[in-house]
């Protein structure tokens, strides 16, 4: 029997997919999204036109900042779960616009666990990152590592989030699962991400900036296969007491934290290489030294994962990018309208 989901930034890019997964399910979605100005509305616009169009979705527009909206919505829905991935992303841009990370990933993610805490649901869903393992030099990153030196204030607020989570499931026994998302790429992504910068200056025709000279490294994750894997995770509540080997779970809550990644981490010039392929175009770029707050390198571990849900998806990098392109061809030709 399908449940009732609240998934908080709907009409972003890991919301709208896995929205659109979880109607094909025939779960209930609530969207909620402020349709914020971060990137051009529009993008999101068409990601909810899309799920508009599907049975068993409600959008609800709203701020995870206005606390009585948020109350509103818990108690006329009562939902059986919460998928909170809303929030004000991207390491960079928190360097120009503090507060914006204050106000939503911490005043907005209280306000929410406070909504929850008047109406209690099954499961909670936390949208982490892999930031939050920071100046770590160990890989590949654990759930069980220390995270205790964040390079940026994006990542510091997500672990702080990370932290309010596991307060209100201490106090008020909220089974809850903050999930460290690693590089997630694909159709439909969010203007600000590599793959997009890099795609739209190639088909423009236009050089780019690499940065650390091209030397990084990440975990890329392709959306599908974070999707899955979230799907599944939803089923799996945690129960204080109730560990696995190498369990990230709780003593004192039902509270449990798990990274979704590729664990395979891809050189970034071998990234760019698959989407020159993906796209037929020669790409011109300058090379650039790292960017204050970022990171050289990311790998997933993804042993718990595994241990929670059984095997996962992993798409390959170059299928991941020809999707990608395929979509963004379109997406661009048609100067941002559906694609």
């Amino acid at each position: 029997m399908g449940k009732t989901i609240l998934v908080t930034g709907a009409a972003g890019f890991i919301g709208f997919h896995l929205s659109r997964s979880l109607l094909a399910q025939g779960h209930t979605i609530l969207g909620f999204d402020g349709l914020t100005p971060y990137y051009d509305p529009a993008l999101k616009r068409i990601r909810l036109s899309i799920l508009e169009q599907q049975t068993g979705f409600r959008f609800i527009e709203g701020r995870l900042e206005d606390a009585a909206t948020l109350s509103r919505v818990m108690d006329a829905h009562r939902p059986d779960m919460v998928v909170h991935l809303a929030g004000q992303p991207g390491v960079r841009y928190s360097i120009e616009a503090p507060a914006s990370y204050v106000e939503a990933n911490l005043v907005g993610t209280g306000n929410l666990l406070e909504a929850i805490r008047a109406h209690p649901v099954e499961h909670l869903l936390f949208a982490s990152t892999s930031s939050v393992y920071g100046g770590n030099a160990r890989m590949p990153f654990a759930e069980t590592d220390p995270a205790d030196h964040p390079l940026s204030l994006y990542a510091a607020t997500k672990k702080a989030g990370e932290a309010m989570v596991h307060s209100y499931a201490h106090l008020y026994a909220i089974p809850s699962t903050c999930l460290r998302f690693f590089t997630v790429y694909g159709p439909y992504g969010r203007p600000d991400m590599a793959l997009m910068i890099f795609a739209k200056a190639m088909l423009e025709g236009r050089s780019f900036d690499v940065f650390g000279h091209g030397e990084m490294r990440r975990d890329f994750t392709y959306v599908d296969d974070l999707v899955d894997a979230m799907s599944r995770l939803l089923a799996v509540i945690p129960q204080q007491g109730r560990a696995v080997e190498g369990d990230s779970l709780s003593p004192v809550a039902p509270f449990r934290i798990v990274n979704i990644g590729g664990g395979q981490p891809t050189p970034l010039m071998d990234f760019i290489a698959a989407l020159e392929a993906g796209l037929g175009v020669v790409p011109k770029f300058n090379m650039v030294p790292m960017q204050l707050g970022d990171v050289r390198a990311t790998e997933a571990d993804t042993a718990l994962l595994r241990r929670l849900i059984g095997e996962t998806k992993t798409t390959p990098i170059a299928e991941g990018v020809r999707h990608f392109a395929d979509w963004f061809r379109a997406y661009h030709a048609s100067a941002g309208r559906p694609a």
